[in-house]
């Protein structure tokens, strides 16, 4: 019988695909990163035919590496970066556009209008999101109103959208040639344009951004058998039996079911996770209401969620734009030839400030400066950043509780950076906790793909699989904690109300057409 599932993690700078054996364990993986397109200041877009060809070359050498064949394989788990947003004709399965990545800005303008009329709030009760370019409606709309010819197609039904989980799976299925177009309940709940209570789209959003209905995914649970894989051609017949959004699935797989279980996720963003059951819970400390996960017709689990856009992307950011490292494995010793960030605060507020503010007028601010800085102050003071933020969230989830966190547990590519992770437990003053298996974003989606074709009996026996790693206990004194997290508030403060119409005309952002009413 078969007796492993293969996951893939459509990340926002790769594609991975790793092998997992009915442990748990990681037996074959294979990674490949996507170029990152800048048009110009604010936007951000991937090549969604480039993630496609990715997807397969993964797949297919994860499942060599891994020394099985398609007949080992129970079930392939998708897991994405969410909210990022694809068009593409159903007919030729050509993108009409590059894809619209989380982190892109453009729609700024028109998100401000909407506030301005209705509120940030105006679809929180319905949707548990704040209008935000984060987001998927805005891009949607954004696509269909500046691509020639886009709009009158949609209607027409000649155009699909999804996020990517969305358009792998299509693909996967089998293209234009019959793939399914589906997405499931986690990556609804991050478009702006999902009912959190029906778990369906709501024509009222639709009309709102004027998005035909007709161009949308069949929302589907997160755990079930949705088809078979078609191509490539290696892994032919297995099923797809798992989909959710990169943050619910690394919950998955730090078995982090029940209402108050938490994760917090070190990626190209940070992302803390705390379930609610099945309760919607309305955060007043600005984080917002998501789907945490729903297994067959079971009722859906709710999380609150602080988003933090760059983190590890910060570190990327000094290989690429600023040369300081040679790869983003260096960043940790280079940061560890200093004792301190000698003074220097970095704010990455690149795409604005996420949780807890939602200021999106905020941007990347570097203070403290004195000649006495070196770059590897700034190595570090990126590293930090990191864990400041991860604070300012885990300050919200503690006012919207009641009650103290007393371990944090995490995952993600980051957390084998030692020195950020001692860091982030003296920061927060509590036990910081790595387990064994730190790639859980994988693994949530091969947890839930398994579930449903019973390769694993149940959550229980998933919760016997997690294993703890190494326990980062805090060393920093109170007032050191508290004066550095001052000095943290203090440079946060200096970032924030920096874009304004100056700003606007040197990025050459373009207003859209009005909101349709």
């Amino acid at each position: 019988m078969p007796d492993h599932v293969i996951a893939l993690d459509q990340g926002t700078t790769s594609t991975r695909a790793i092998v997992f054996d009915r442990t748990g364990a990681s037996v074959g993986s294979a990674q490949q990163e996507h170029q990152q397109i800048f048009p110009r200041a604010g936007r951000v877009e991937h090549d969604a035919a480039e993630i496609w060809q990715n997807t397969r070359h993964v797949l297919e050498a994860a499942l060599e590496s891994s020394g099985q064949d398609a007949a080992a394989i129970a079930a392939v788990g998708v897991t994405n970066q969410r909210e990022t947003v694809i068009v593409w004709d159903r007919r030729t399965g050509e993108p009409v556009h590059n894809a619209l990545v989380w982190q892109d800005t453009r729609t700024q303008p028109r998100i401000d209008r909407l506030i301005a009329q209705r509120g940030v709030d105006a679809f929180a009760e319905q949707t548990g999101l704040p209008l935000a370019t984060y987001f998927s409606a805005s891009k949607i709309a954004w696509i269909l109103d500046n691509v020639e010819g886009a709009r009158e197609r949609a209607a027409q039904g000649e155009l699909l959208f999804g996020t990517p989980d969305t358009w792998v799976v299509w693909n996967l299925t089998g293209g234009a040639d019959g793939g399914i177009h589906i997405t499931d309940v986690t990556n609804a709940s991050r478009t702006l344009l999902m009912d959190l209570r029906t778990l369906d789209w709501a024509d009222e959003l639709l009309e709102v951004w004027n998005i035909p209905r007709a161009m949308l995914p069949e929302i589907r649970s997160s755990s079930e058998v949705f088809g078979e894989v078609r191509e490539p051609a290696a892994l032919a017949g297995v099923p797809i039996a798992g989909i959710l959004g990169d943050q619910q699935a690394a919950t998955f797989g730090q078995t982090a079911f029940d209402a108050g279980e938490s994760k917090n996720t070190y990626g190209t963003g940070n992302f803390l996770l705390v379930g609610t059951g099945t309760e919607i819970v309305r955060s007043r400390a600005g984080l917002i209401t998501t789907v945490a996960y729903r297994c067959g017709d079971e009722p859906p689990r709710y999380a609150l969620e602080g988003s933090i856009a760059v983190t590890g992307s910060l570190i990327q950011w000094l290989r690429d734009n600023l040369g300081i490292i040679g790869s983003s494995e260096e960043v940790e010793e280079l940061a560890a030839s200093v004792d301190d960030n000698g003074g220097a605060y970095f704010v990455p507020a690149f795409s604005g400030l996420f949780a807890p503010y939602w200021r999106p007028e905020a941007r990347g601010t570097l203070v403290g400066l004195t000649r006495y800085v070196t770059k590897a102050h700034i190595a570090r003071s990126a590293l930090e950043a990191t864990a400041f933020q991860s604070r300012d969230v885990i300050e919200a989830v503690v006012a919207d509780a009641g009650r103290p966190l007393t371990e944090l547990r995490v995952d993600g590519g980051m957390t084998r950076n030692d020195l950020l992770m001692q860091f982030q437990a003296d920061i927060l003053g509590i036990p910081v906790v790595r387990p064994k298996v730190v790639e859980t974003t994988a693994l949530g989606a091969a947890y839930a793909a398994g579930l449903a074709v019973g390769l694993w009996s149940g959550l229980d026996e998933l919760r016997g699989h997690w294993q703890e790693d190494v326990r980062f206990e805090p060393r920093m004194g109170a007032d050191e904690r508290t004066r550095r997290y001052r000095q943290w508030k203090k440079a946060v403060g200096k970032s924030i109300d920096w874009v304004d119409d100056d700003a606007r005309i040197l990025m050459g952002t373009e207003d859209p057409p009005p909101v349709v009413e």
